[in-house]
């Protein structure tokens, strides 16, 4: 049972990575030309956006594989050892540099959102923002209570 839900986690890794393969490939195109076409006067916008969202795939994708090498460990009997802690702390250290990088890009995400008239493209900054700080929380706690619990079982290793 535990191979089918590890399995079933790892192909679930596999499929949040190929919509974003997706979006890096045809729309960050379309919005770093449309932000273009918004700022004529503005030419190297275009750049920023291509900065910001292709450096903020590179984490993204890191994250992945540490998630998937994460699952693999599980997989080996290996979920209570240094090399998982490690994978969590890679993991919140992505998921803090995607946030950092789209606080940097907020200010596009207004400029575009004030030319457009469109709010709802610096919610959606935000979200991305809020949603990646989650995961970074979430991560430093899974990391943490997974050395507490590595403590405490080479504690008990040495008792016994």
């Amino acid at each position: 049972m535990k191979q089918v839900s590890t399995l079933f986690l790892k192909v679930a890794v596999i499929l949040i990575g190929i919509p974003i393969l997706a979006l890096c490939i045809f729309l960050v195109p379309e919005i770093a030309n449309f932000a273009a076409e918004l700022y004529p006067d503005m030419s190297y916008i275009k750049y920023l956006v291509f900065i910001d969202f292709y450096a903020a795939a590179i984490p993204f994708y890191y994250a992945l594989y540490q998630a998937f090498k994460l699952l693999s460990y599980i997989d080996k009997n290996k979920a209570f050892s240094e090399w998982s802690v490690r994978a969590l702390k890679s993991i919140k250290y992505c998921a803090i540099a995607i946030s950092s990088l789209f606080v940097v890009g907020l200010p596009l995400f207004y400029l575009v959102a004030e030319k457009d008239d469109a709010p709802g493209i610096i919610l959606i900054g935000l979200v991305l923002i809020f949603a990646s700080m989650v995961i970074a929380v979430f991560a430093a706690v899974l990391q943490r209570l997974l050395q507490e619990a590595i403590d405490i079982k080479s504690e008990n290793d040495l008792i016994i």
